[in-house]
């Protein structure tokens, strides 16, 4: 019998500094509403989906950047509104938050909500980009590495709606050994949420190339290891600086199954034949067949490149 999921990409427009965690529950609410209509049992929402992405910007007070962004418990009073809709409309989800624990750590952090309401698996981002320190020359700042700790969790996969599920967050995207960790303990489904500027910190770099990268690595990425995924954007303009959306959802085979077309919030839906890999997992992509770690030790032993030079 074939497993189907019918899986929504709930893309966000622009959260503001203004914009309360009320207005982003009632814009994800609305979102959510959408997709059921649209017959989705699994939805994708952004990474930092309940505020602006607020490392663009360098703040010294860091009670108030963790009273204004932070989320101390999932669900809270604020955000309770969107658990108790999923729950009842069915729906399970993805969504991203800034995590502050209590220990006082602070996470880049994304859940898995199944479509009781409960939470079944969370992941902390690895791959943090940007930098630490303040750049006041540059156009804006991107202090992840400043606001978060590197996740401690690792890459895992979760048994969830009749699928093997796993999580990214953002950047990890253009790293392949996360997708290979979560490709090799059997993940079927991707799902990842971003907030991407259109502008390049550290380069120029035109927005039509950076957009053409996400695409093409969301295409190789599913491909080369055989699994959906789908990439949810918060886009537009924040404040002024302007983020690019282009969320979609990307099937084993490498094809673009649907994507947005605007910065603004929408909801994109595909029902996705959870065994199209099936195929790529027993041929091409025979993992037990094929790889060959013995030669692939320098990936975990080095972290930087250095050049080796020629034998013989």
């Amino acid at each position: 019998m074939a497993r189907n999921l019918k899986i929504a990409a709930a893309q966000l427009g622009p959260l503001h500094k203004a914009d309360s965690r009320a207005v982003a529950v009632k814009r994800l609410t609305n979102l959510l509403k959408e997709a059921h209509a649209m017959g989705a049992k699994f939805v994708v929402f952004p990474e930092l989906a309940f505020t602006t992405f607020f490392p663009r910007w360098w703040m010294e007070d860091q009670q108030e950047v963790d009273r204004r962004y932070f989320e101390r418990e999932m669900p809270s009073n604020e955000t309770q509104p969107l658990f108790d809709l999923a729950k009842k409309l069915g729906i399970g989800f993805y969504i991203g938050y800034a995590e502050l624990t209590p220990e006082g750590r602070r996470f880049n952090t994304a859940i898995l909500v199944g479509p009781d309401g409960s939470i079944t698996g969370k992941y902390r981002k690895v791959h943090l980009p940007g930098h630490a320190e303040h750049k006041p020359q540059a156009a804006f700042q991107h202090l992840e590495k400043k606001y978060f700790e590197v996740g401690d969790l690792g890459f895992r996969v979760w048994r969830y709606m009749d699928t093997i599920t796993g999580m990214l967050i953002c950047n990890d995207r253009r790293w392949p050994e996360a997708f290979r960790v979560l490709a090799l303990q059997g993940a079927e489904i991707v799902a990842l949420g971003f907030n991407t500027p259109s502008e390049n910190l550290h380069y120029n770099e035109p927005p039509a190339l950076r957009v053409h990268h996400h695409l093409i690595m969301a295409q190789s990425m599913a491909f080369q290891n055989a699994t959906w995924l789908v990439e949810t954007a918060k886009a537009g303009a924040e404040d002024g600086f302007r983020m690019f959306g282009h969320s979609l959802i990307v099937a084993p085979t490498g094809e673009i199954a649907a994507q947005s077309l605007s910065e603004e919030d929408e909801v994109i839906c595909f029902n996705a034949d959870i065994d199209l890999a099936a195929n790529l997992k027993k041929t091409m992509f025979n993992f037990a067949a094929h790889r060959r770690p013995e030669h692939y030790k320098l990936i975990v032993e080095r972290v930087g490149a250095e050049v080796t030079p020629a034998n013989g």
